[in-house]
């Protein structure tokens, strides 16, 4: 059988290359070039007897495409060294492969990819890279089927039906056909990262993990859906989407849950046969990967690894992060397929759909009322236990939900952070902002399945559906008055006690609500909103206005 210059050359990795001094080099240079000699002698590489004058004469014959002065020195270094790289001592048998290598150290990226932009140093690698977005896989196992996009893959693949391995790891004994292989998986042992990325200075133990980190800096995405055109990142989760669109389910035969893809079925039995095995021993609590445990102790440690370029904010994962960066590029990528309303966070779509589809998840146990959110049942089982855990420090007020605290603690710092970007106006919750936007908008999204009335609050409609059921549930102990509305039976609690908590500024005389304030407050700056549209006459309250368009 005939031996090619590949199955005798003595190549180093670029570490061990830097370790040997200039007589070391230059002597692996002299044995690579008289082995290549000896085989262009003897013919079992290449017939021509005068090959090494053939390369002395290169210049002569180089091609009339070559015209730039650094790839006809690169060629001619060829000649000189016999197919050796001076700058990591590899050896090659071809021009081509000796010209391809070079570009690795020069970083020459000359072909470009027609459909994506991306560049590579060889027509060959663009060539392999646009079989990504063909989905192309030409080389098929004949074993198992299995398509690979390039001859590597197909021939690494070949390896695993051969039994027997010779990389065995002294550690855990797991087997390897190939070196590359068997030197990447040393390093989950080690802890060695040794590729590590320029940009954020992170480090992956493979060039792969690397090679996929660095597209979250480029925002590069090279893997399309073919069916709705949607762009991946990664070949793993363009192939996941897919399998939506196939509608093949996975089915889970001990609790029978369906799932979209294999490996989500395989995360859900594996979760189901070892519980909760991560146990963070400073609280107890459990969790079922390590990620997540990883994730908990930062809550404890008050480690936040991942902050913001722009405002300098710091998170605890790196979703979070991923999350709050959207606030700041307005990008709202989650989109409601029947009112085309957008939104930042998958779960705020998921919120929003149950407003279409009326759908209460979560239910409470003592009264069986149900929620649309989790934290509306967690604020409704605190009335059953009346429990208010959370105390004001500056006024004493208690409150059953520690988000209910913040909110309110902010009343008295009178910050507010949550900016309208139409007109400028500014509140003190994020909530209050999004109602507010509607006043812009238009929307109104809480719709009544009785008569098809529209509100722009949640609230709003609860109140209106109370006057379809006649329905009267705030009765007053004292006099037995009933109210449809929460706010009114408020008020007239505030009767029988006297209480008048809005007082004017101005004059100094107190009222039982905000909105007669608001209407005082009026006599004093001449504010008159309500405008008749017949006549143009304008009045300070709205029972005034429609009182006089009566008239009319």
């Amino acid at each position: 059988e005939s031996v090619s210059f590949e199955d005798v050359a003595v190549n180093f990795t670029p570490e061990e290359w830097a370790l040997l001094d200039s007589s070391q080099k230059r002597l692996h240079r002299d044995v690579m070039q008289e082995t290549f000699r000896n085989l262009a002698v003897i013919g079992k590489k290449q017939e021509d007897q005068n090959l090494e004058d053939d390369y002395k004469n290169l210049r002569r014959v180089l091609p009339i495409a070559v015209q730039n002065e650094h790839q006809q020195r690169e060629i001619l270094e060829y000649a000189e060294t016999l197919g050796t790289c001076k700058e990591c001592g590899k050896a090659f048998s071809s021009l081509q492969s000796f010209w391809k290598h070079v570009r690795t150290h020069t970083g020459d990226k000359t072909c470009e990819c027609k459909q994506c932009g991306k560049a590579f140093s060889s027509h060959s690698d663009v060539q392999k890279h646009e079989r990504i977005h063909a989905g192309e896989k030409p080389c098929v196992c004949k074993d198992c089927g299995k398509g690979f996009m390039t001859l590597t893959g197909i021939q690494r693949h070949m390896l695993t039906h051969n039994e027997d391995g010779p990389y065995i790891c002294k550690v855990c004994g797991k087997v390897f056909h190939c070196s590359n292989s068997f030197f990447t998986h040393e390093r989950t042992h080690t802890g060695e990262k040794l590729y590590r990325c320029k940009q954020c200075g992170k480090a992956f133990s493979y060039p792969s993990g690397l090679r996929r980190h660095e597209r979250i800096h480029s925002g590069e995405k090279p893997y399309e859906c073919k069916q709705f055109l949607k762009v991946f990142s990664s070949l793993s989760k363009v192939e996941r989407h897919e399998q939506t669109h196939s509608g093949v389910t996975y089915i889970c035969e001990q609790y029978g849950l369906a799932f979209s893809n294999h490996n989500s079925l395989q995360c859900h039995e594996k979760i189901s046969s070892l519980g909760k095995p991560y146990v963070y021993k400073q609280c107890g609590k459990t969790f079922t990967c390590s990620g997540a445990l990883r994730r908990h102790e930062r809550i404890h440690t008050g480690v936040k690894p991942y902050e913001c370029k722009v405002c300098g904010k710091a998170f605890i994962d790196c979703s979070s992060l991923q999350c709050h960066e959207r606030i700041h590029s307005g990008e709202k990528p989650y989109v409601c397929k029947l009112c085309g309303k957008a939104f930042s966070r998958h779960g705020s779509l998921r919120y929003h759909e149950r407003i279409h589809s009326g759908e209460k998840p979560y239910i409470c146990k003592q009264c069986g009322k149900a929620f649309m959110h989790h934290n509306a049942l967690r604020y409704h089982e605190q009335i059953h236990s009346g429990e208010k855990s959370y105390g004001c420090k500056q006024c004493g007020k208690a409150f059953m939900l520690r988000s209910a605290l913040k909110r309110h603690e902010r009343i008295h710092s009178g910050l507010k952070p949550c900016l309208c970007r139409v007109c400028g106006k500014a509140f003190t919750f994020h909530s209050s902002l999004h109602c507010h936007e509607r006043t812009h908008t238009g929307e109104k999204p809480y719709i009544c399945k009785q008569c098809g009335k529209a509100f722009m609050y949640l609230s709003s409609l609860r109140c209106h559906e109370n006057i379809h059921s006649a329905e009267k549930p705030y009765v007053c102990k004292l006099c037995g008055a009933a109210f449809t509305y929460h706010s009114s039976f408020q008020r007239h609690e505030r009767i029988h006690r006297g209480e008048k908590p809005y007082v004017c500024k101005l004059c100094g005389k107190a009222f039982t609500d905000h909105s007669s304030l608001k209407c005082h407050e009026r006599i004093h700056t001449g504010e008159k909103p309500y405008v008749c549209n017949q006549c143009g006459k304008s009045y300070s309250t709205h029972s005034s206005l429609r009182y006089h368009e009566r008239m009319h």
